[in-house]
């Protein structure tokens, strides 16, 4: 038992320290490596809680283990000792999880509110625009021509949107829906939010590293919901400001407002789904 308690130990503990390091693939236990400040908070508070469950199905796993083998028959004229209950054991197994709770409570609002905070005056805004079934990036106030100050992109069945951000700032997105609900969301930001029609959600992000990273819908939205998916760029400065310089170059991705209904999506109002009524009723 003490052999085994010690391998135990050890096991939990080299878990433990493996965890605490966010360079390598093993000790993120599967999340993709944060390229963001609210990531980091988050891939932490994801380790503690694999850390603590691992350690929890440890101390679980040698208490049953070594509960069947300690109070084994060791011959057939012994009878163990029936014990109806054991009070220690019970106030430990009703506080200990209360702890735990409390714990994981206090550091997911911790973390939660470290991931949905906003600055009020972010480096760069984008309104993101979800849409049966792609997206449009509108970057508003971001140049000045004849055209217009908001530049979009929108991607297309065939062709999937590229979304570019600057390294080392504050990226604010405000999410819109003309239609149903999406999910917007990048792996490696190690955040997503809904896309709600009607309702302006947002979040923001703070850019640590340059890299191409891949983004996509978490919300099932119809039959081309696979079709969802996106580029982000995350790049220097300058090459952002040109990126922006080179939509501004072009009348079709230059508008005065944001494009909030998507340039590829029709959400029908009420007046057309009457008329439509309509006709099939002649």
């Amino acid at each position: 038992m003490r052999r085994a308690a010690a391998v135990a130990g050890i096991a939990v503990l080299a878990l433990a320290l493996t965890g605490c390091s966010d360079d390598t693939e093993a000790g993120r236990l599967g999340m993709p490596a944060p390229v963001t400040e609210q990531g980091v908070d988050n891939l932490h508070l994801w380790q503690g809680a694999w850390i603590a469950a691992l350690a929890t199905g440890v101390v679980t796993w040698a208490l049953i283990l070594g509960a069947a083998w300690y109070f084994r028959r060791r011959s057939d004229d012994e009878i163990p000792v029936q014990t109806r209950y054991n009070l220690p054991v019970e106030i430990f197994y009703t506080v200990f999880p209360i702890i735990m709770v409390i714990v994981f409570f206090s550091h997911t609002v911790r973390v939660q509110n470290t991931m949905l905070e906003l600055d009020p005056e972010p480096d760069v805004t984008v309104a993101v625009v979800g849409q049966k079934w792609q997206w449009t990036f509108n970057y508003p106030d971001s140049v000045d021509t004849p055209d217009g100050t908001n530049v979009f992109v929108s991607g297309t069945g065939e062709d999937i949107p590229k979304l570019v951000l600057p390294v080392d700032s504050t990226i604010q997105f405000d999410l819109f829906s003309p239609d149903v609900i999406h999910n917007f969301g990048v792996p490696s930001f190690a955040m997503r939010m809904d896309v709600v029609p009607g309702r302006e959600n947002k979040f923001q992000v703070t850019t640590t590293e340059t890299g191409t990273f891949a983004g996509k819908c978490y919300e099932l939205c119809g039959a081309y919901h696979s079709r969802m998916l996106f580029e982000v760029h995350v790049v220097e400065q300058d090459d952002y400001q040109a990126y922006l310089e080179d939509l501004a170059s072009d009348p079709e991705n230059v508008s005065e407002e944001p494009v909030t209904g998507g340039a590829y999506a029709y959400t029908p109002v009420l007046e057309d789904l009457n008329e439509d009524y309509q006709e099939e009723g002649e």
